[in-house]
């Protein structure tokens, strides 16, 4: 059916055949499944943008934890870095008096 305006005219012509009952249920089943198809079609739309603005929120906190991640990867590759060239000072400086000793 296209319009609502057909619903009476079908109506009167289901009363005046005098359907028996498996086709009155058949009808009133196919009724309630487009009615609650309506309902959630209407749910849908008026949630549609809380669910929006929850998956852009998702979105920049995952952005957010993927920079701090960066970050933390940067400092601690730098303070390698740092550990590492001490460590080679300290070994360079231990290696030299070690051969002055010696000589």
């Amino acid at each position: 059916m296209e319009t609502v305006q057909e619903l009476i005219p079908l109506a009167k012509e289901l009363m005046a055949r005098r359907p028996n009952r498996k086709l009155v249920k058949l009808y009133v089943l196919g009724g309630l499944l487009a009615f609650f198809g309506v309902v959630i079609g209407l749910v849908e739309t008026v949630c549609s943008p809380f669910t929006v603005a929850s998956r852009r929120r998702d979105e920049e906190a995952a952005v957010a934890e993927l920079l701090v991640a960066r970050k933390r990867k940067v400092l601690a590759t730098q303070t390698l870095r740092e550990k590492s060239k001490q460590q080679e000072a300290v070994l360079c400086s231990r290696a030299l008096s070690n051969r002055q000793h010696a000589s």
